[in-house]
C-alpha cells in the first residue's frame, strides 16, 4: 500500500477501507483518480456508461490497488434510477462511501442552433448527471455522520463560456452554481462532516480531447497531474480548485475569469474577449497585468 502524503493527510476521508464511487470512472480524470485512491487503499466503485472500457480500467485499477476492493457498475448518470442504484450498490457492497465523484461528462452539443437531441444528450450526462448524484448521494453521507466529500467536475468553459459549443458551456456553468448552492446548503448544516469542491480543470489530455488528437500535445496536462493537484487543493480546504496546465498559469486564468465577469458589470457586449471591437481593448488590459 502507498504512503499517503504528508500533506494529504488532512483529508480525513482519504483513509484505508473506506470507499469513493467514481462516475466517468473508465478513462480520463476519473480513472487517474481512481488509480490514486486505490494506490492509497481506498475501495473503488467505478461507473461509466462503456462496459468494455469500464472492465478494461477496473483491471487496471486492481493492478494497482494498495488492498481496497475494486468494483464497477454500468451505469448511465442521466437516468436517475441508475444512480440510486449505483448508491444502493455501493452501500449493500462496502457499507459506506467517503467521497462521490459525479465526473461523467461528454462533449459535442452544439451552438445555439444546434439540434436538441444534442442539447439533451449533453445536459442530460453534463448537468442532470452532476444533479442526480448530488441528489442520491449527499443525505447518506451527511446521515453516516463520517468525514466525506463531494467532487463535481466542471470546466473552464462553465465559466468564460467560449464561443464554439454552447450546449457544455451551458451544463458545466449549471454544474458550478450547482456546486456552490451545494457547499453552502453544507456548511449550513449543524455538524455535517461533508464538504463539496469544485474541480474546474485546465487543458487535459482525456477521452473528450483524445479524439482530435492522437497524442498529448503539449500544453496539456495529464489526467494524473489534474488528480494531483485536485487532492493537493482539497487537502488545502479549497472549494473551487482551477487548474492550470502547461499554457495556462493560474494569473491569466483569474485575468480571463474577471474580464468575462465585467462584460455585465461594464455592460459590454457579451463574450467581448471574443468581439473583434474589443480585441485590442483585452490585449491591452493582459498587457497591463504582464500577461
Amino acid at each position: 500500500m502507498s504512503a499517503l502524503p504528508t500533506d494529504l493527510e488532512t483529508l480525513t476521508w482519504l483513509r484505508p477501507g473506506r470507499t469513493a464511487v467514481i462516475t466517468g470512472g473508465a478513462d480520463g480524470i476519473g480513472l487517474a483518480m481512481g488509480l490514486r485512491l486505490a494506490q492509497a487503499g481506498m475501495n473503488l466503485l467505478l461507473a461509466d456508461i462503456n462496459a468494455e472500457r469500464l472492465a478494461a480500467a477496473v483491471e487496471e485499477v486492481r493492478a494497482a490497488a494498495g488492498g481496497g476492493r475494486i468494483e464497477a457498475r454500468v451505469t448511465d448518470v442521466s437516468d436517475a434510477d441508475q444512480v440510486e442504484a449505483l448508491r444502493d450498490h455501493a452501500l449493500e457492497t462496502f457499507g459506506d462511501v467517503a467521497l462521490v465523484m459525479n465526473n461523467a461528462g461528454i462533449g459535442g452539443g452544439g451552438d445555439v442552433l444546434a439540434p436538441p437531441d444534442r442539447w439533451r444528450r449533453v445536459l442530460g450526462v453534463n448537468l442532470m448527471g452532476v444533479i442526480h448524484g448530488v441528489q442520491a448521494f449527499t443525505q447518506t453521507l451527511l446521515d453516516q455522520d463520517r468525514p466525506a466529500a463531494i467532487i463535481n467536475t466542471g470546466s473552464k468553459q462553465g465559466i468564460t463560456a467560449p464561443p464554439g459549443d454552447t450546449a457544455y458551456n451551458v451544463s458545466k456553468a449549471g454544474v458550478k452554481t450547482l456546486t456552490e448552492g451545494l457547499e453552502h446548503t453544507l456548511r449550513n448544516q449543524p455538524g455535517a462532516k461533508v464538504r463539496a469542491h469544485l474541480l474546474v480543470p485546465g487543458f487535459t489530455f482525456t477521452g473528450i480531447t483524445r479524439p482530435r488528437r492522437a497524442e498529448k500535445p503539449p500544453g496539456a496536462w495529464s489526467a494524473g497531474q489534474v488528480v494531483d493537484f485536485a487532492l493537493e487543493r482539497m487537502a488545502a480546504g479549497d472549494f473551487y480548485i482551477l487548474c492550470p496546465d502547461n499554457e495556462v498559469s493560474r494569473a491569466l486564468d483569474n485575468a480571463r475569469i474577471a474580464w468575462a465577469a465585467q462584460d455585465l458589470t461594464e455592460n459590454r457586449p457579451p463574450l467581448s474577449r471574443w468581439h473583434p471591437d474589443w480585441r485590442e481593448a483585452f490585449a491591452a488590459y493582459l498587457a497591463e497585468r504582464g500577461l
